[in-house]
């Protein structure tokens, strides 16, 4: 985990706590971090985690908190990153600048996918090496909804809820959000009825936005500017990977600039998109190959390769092997054994990839 990344703590978190009957001291306390830090714009993300932890410890039932926090957060105390997606236009014009402007304040990290009749949420991370504390997934696609609900003064409901892990009292979870709430999930997504992202918000306001959005856009290219932006376009295209093969307009998108820029700024650094593209999925085969419950056919489909032969032949482009023997040599026959079976039927049925 890296832990030099500063986040803003909203100046409404401690008076929303305090509201909910959870001491500012206490969680201060619990967290182990200098009551001093109550007073401070900001946090590192160690800390940031220490604090939503030290939160969840302190109650009786994470799902319960969640619902509590939700529900008691007054619109007055959102940061002005929230603000501007409060009084956005319509839903889908919310979500988009909470995907956006959740770079000013990570470890969160928010992708946003509309196929057919769903919207899909995905949340992700971040600096850090491991998945934040459930309070803080369960609160922030909570909010997700809540947003809508606010904006649009609907009760909306969506389709489905999916959490990687535990979040405590799921019936008290399911009332809430008025759908199936799924545990154990492998990614924590929260999945819209994309009719839903047209509807209009009564509490839209233009002038505000007016204000808002050029100051942000301004701190967020100065944050931008600031990164590499190759290690940018590597995080966002690792994520993106699963059963398919995102491109430069796609990313590009996400950075808030144009897939030219995007390209000049990659030249800039002496390198370009494809480029990067199969770099991260070099890594990310090594990475998954590594992995012994993953089967071959899983790790071609995780680094976005529908047609498995393809895999093979690009893993021996990169490696001068085959995944099944590249698995063999690095991680030894013994943790091997459970899964020799699979491993031997799955090379039998794409043996043309291995010549």
């Amino acid at each position: 985990m890296t832990s030099h990344s500063r986040i803003k703590i909203p100046a409404g978190f401690w008076t929303g706590l305090n509201q909910l009957g959870i001491a500012s001291h206490d969680v201060v306390r619990k967290a182990r971090l200098p009551l001093t830090i109550i007073t401070e714009p900001d946090v590192t993300t160690a800390q940031y985690l220490a604090i939503w932890q030290a939160y969840s410890d302190l109650i009786d039932d994470n799902a319960k908190g969640i619902i509590e926090l939700m529900s008691g957060f007054e619109t007055a105390h959102y940061p002005p990153s929230v603000l501007a997606t409060y009084h956005a236009r319509d839903y889908r014009d919310a979500l988009k600048r909470m995907a956006r402007y959740k770079q000013l304040c990570p470890p969160e990290s928010l992708r946003i996918i509309e196929e057919g009749e769903n919207c899909t949420i995905e949340l992700d991370w971040l600096d850090i090496d491991q998945p934040g504390p459930p309070l803080l997934v369960g609160i922030t696609l909570a909010f997700l909804l809540e947003l809508g609900r606010r904006g649009t003064g609907k009760p909306l409901t969506p389709r489905s809820v999916e959490f990687t892990q535990a979040m405590g009292d799921v019936q008290v979870l399911e009332a809430y959000f008025g759908c199936r709430i799924q545990i154990g999930a492998n990614c924590n997504r929260l999945k819209l009825h994309r009719e839903d992202l047209d509807l209009p918000f009564a509490s839209y306001n233009s002038e505000l936005l007016e204000i808002l959005t050029p100051v942000l856009d301004q701190s967020l290219n100065e944050q931008q500017r600031s990164r590499s932006i190759t290690g940018m376009v590597k995080w966002i295209t690792k994520r993106s990977l699963t059963g398919g093969r995102p491109d430069i307009q796609t990313v590009a998108s996400e950075l808030g600039m144009s897939d030219r820029t995007l390209q000049r700024r990659l030249s800039e650094e002496g390198t370009n998109f494809n480029h990067l593209l199969t770099q991260v999925r070099h890594e990310q085969a090594r990475e998954y190959l590594a992995d012994p419950s993953l089967d071959i056919k899983e790790v071609a489909f995780l680094i976005g390769y529908e047609d498995q032969n393809s895999f093979y032949r690009a893993f021996r482009l990169w490696e001068g092997d085959t995944p099944s023997n590249w698995r063999n040599e690095h991680l030894g026959t013994h943790s091997l054994n459970r899964h020799y079976l699979k491993e031997y039927n799955f090379s039998h049925e794409v043996k043309t990839g291995e010549k």
